[in-house]
């Protein structure tokens, strides 16, 4: 028997969270590492080859220049040969590098496009899931500049490995000269390595601190940007300034940890690299004394060891696989929060009745609705009430799942919300807002923003023009809009609007989007007394087929209402007309001046 209690439905368990986003492993971030590496495409095989004949070349380099100078010594007759060998092989190391640059720059441009598509259609995806964790500077900075580090690792991470064939190279051919030579640049090596794995170690945790301080520079001052009119009319600019960039100091630490990381790993390279030449010269010195080198030898010999101790200058690209590690942490923080997750159920037939069974609805530990249960009847209108911080904006969001319970189930005509698609939840649901954010080129595309429909004669997504203008003409916005001189083709960012206007625009968006359901936090706001009226009139009229679930801070908003759903802390404290709630104190306080509104009400 299929179980109806709502507390069968919960949503996936969410990742730990850290004060920068969900914890991560290092694990995966290498793994996310290594998939942009993949991304780098033909142009990451490019790379890769040329890194590999250029370090074959730079391999043969010394042996051929040995033999060169021993057909100098002796006076042998293949004397040209040996030098147009050397030539050539020289030659190929110019044109190898100059290829490796250019592929280096592709591949990484490819490696960076992947993920930033990758990140932004994720934390589009996660939604409001994403901004209650991170800070919307904080993603910027993370889908921007940690992106670019990320995308920097195909060339980093080529390039790094490819070191290690001449000094492995040179570890061989130097034991084919002479088995002691090997062996002192063996241990040489091995000092090498251990500076650089102290140096990726420490340099990994170094910017992972210095790229969390960029994002909370970022995060301040999006944050501070947004409320720009509030600061400037309370002429705390300086003020709003210093708390911006009270990162800074932290930021500045951490560079200066990295440069000391940096400027220690490469004095001890400096040291140890000089160390191991003069060791194996020495050495070879004194073979060649013995008369079991030659001076050619000998020269191949000082080659090599240049060759194998250059396994030092992999401090660079050590410091840049560093810090694309730290990068794809941040980068997997975003990806550890996890999209809602929608079914297959079709919705069936059916007025838009909306049920909400025993909902619970938590943030970061705080209860913001508790055992919330009532019906909204198909086609009636319910309005939300509660004194701020009651929790009406949570419960518009469960209502229309812009947000999941976290216990408890919300149904539609009968079905849950989390089995329904998402194209046919959307299509069913339309949400108005207090303060929407306009998208589309032009004001009609404001309007009919997210609506499937298509222009025969136009290959692009169109919207019909008479659908547009009566989801206008219910909001109030169809008489501002015509009196602007390209009317519904008025570009957005030139259309002169105040907020009143921008949230009729948003209104009508909602219309015409809401088939069956229709949600709007707060959305009228801004609104005169007049333009709500005649808002109120189109909700009670041309669109009363549609159920409408209003969260309300007006009492001539709530006094229109079918019912009122009544919420103190989080809980129904009430449900019933607005005639009837009238009469207890504790209701009339919830509106602002209750004698005015008493007056207005009647």
């Amino acid at each position: 028997m299929k179980r109806r209690s709502g507390r069968s439905s919960r949503p996936p368990r969410l990742p730990r969270f850290g004060t920068g986003g969900p914890l991560v492993s290092s694990r995966s971030a290498d793994l996310l590492i290594a998939r942009a590496v993949r991304r780098g495409g033909p142009w990451l095989a490019v790379l890769t080859a040329t890194a590999l004949t250029g370090a074959a070349a730079d391999l043969l380099v010394p042996a051929a220049l040995g033999r060169a100078l021993d057909a100098v010594v002796r006076t042998s007759p293949d004397l040209p040969e040996t030098v147009a060998v050397a030539a050539l092989l020289a030659g190929l190391v110019v044109v190898c590098d100059a290829l490796g640059v250019l592929a280096a720059g592709v591949s990484g441009a490819r490696a960076a496009q992947w993920l930033r598509t990758r990140v932004v259609t994720h934390t589009l995806s996660a939604g409001t899931g994403m901004t209650r964790h991170l800070a919307p500077g904080e993603i910027v900075t993370r889908a921007g500049v940690n992106v670019e580090e990320a995308g920097r690792t195909p060339e980093a991470v080529v390039t790094a490995a490819t070191l290690v064939i001449p000094s492995a190279g040179s570890v061989v051919a130097l034991a084919l000269i002479d088995p002691w030579l090997a062996v002192t640049l063996v241990a040489g090596l091995l000092l090498i390595v251990a500076v650089l794995r102290a140096f990726m170690r420490k340099t990994t945790a170094a910017s992972g601190g210095y790229q969390e301080a960029q994002g909370q520079i970022a995060g301040m001052l999006v944050g501070a940007l947004a409320g720009a009119r509030t600061i400037s009319a309370a002429g705390t600019e300086d003020r709003e300034a210093a708390r911006v960039l009270a990162p800074l100091p932290r930021l500045r630490a951490q560079g200066l940890a990295l440069w000391r990381l940096q400027a220690r790993a490469g004095v001890q390279a400096a040291v140890v690299v000089p160390l191991l030449e003069i060791a194996v010269l020495a050495v070879g010195g004194l073979r060649l004394s013995a008369g079991d080198l030659t001076v050619g030898e000998l020269l191949a010999a000082a080659r090599y060891v240049v060759l194998g101790a250059g396994l030092g200058s992999a401090l660079g690209y050590a410091a840049r696989i560093a810090r694309a590690r730290s990068a794809a942490q941040r980068l997997e923080q975003l990806f550890a929060v996890p999209p809602p997750a929608y079914g297959s159920r079709p919705l069936p037939p059916g007025p838009g009745t909306l049920e909400l069974r025993d909902v619970t609805v938590r943030a970061d530990g705080v209860r913001l609705l508790s055992g919330i249960s009532f019906v909204v009847p198909g086609g009636t209108c319910t309005a939300v009430v509660g004194r701020s911080g009651s929790g009406k904006s949570s419960l518009a969001a469960v209502a229309g799942r812009l947000a999941d319970p976290e216990q408890g189930v919300v149904l539609l005509d009968g079905v849950p919300l989390r089995e329904i698609g998402r194209e046919p939840l959307r299509r069913a649901v339309g949400y108005a807002f207090e303060r929407p954010a306009l998208f589309g080129r032009t004001l009609g595309e404001a309007v009919g923003f997210g609506l499937p429909a298509h222009d025969e004669n136009n290959d692009e997504n169109t919207v019909p023009p008479d659908t547009v203008r009566a989801a206008a003409v219910a909001a109030c916005a169809d008489p501002f809009v015509r009196r602007l001189p390209l009317g519904y083709a008025t570009p957005v960012e030139e259309a002169p609007m105040s907020g009143g206007e921008v949230q009729r625009i948003g209104l009508a968006r909602a219309f015409a989007q809401a088939g069956r359901v229709l949600i709007l936090d707060d959305a009228m706001s801004s609104l005169d007394t007049v333009t709500e009226r005649q808002v109120g009139r189109a909700l009670t009229g041309s669109l009363a087929d549609r159920t409408r679930l209003v969260v309300a801070h007006r009492v001539t908003t709530a006094a229109q209402a079918d019912q009122v759903v009544w919420l103190e802390d989080g809980r129904v404290r009430a449900i019933g007309t607005h005639e009837r709630l009238w009469a207890d104190p504790g209701y009339r306080a919830v509106f602002q001046a209750p004698v005015f509104q008493e007056q207005e009400a009647s």
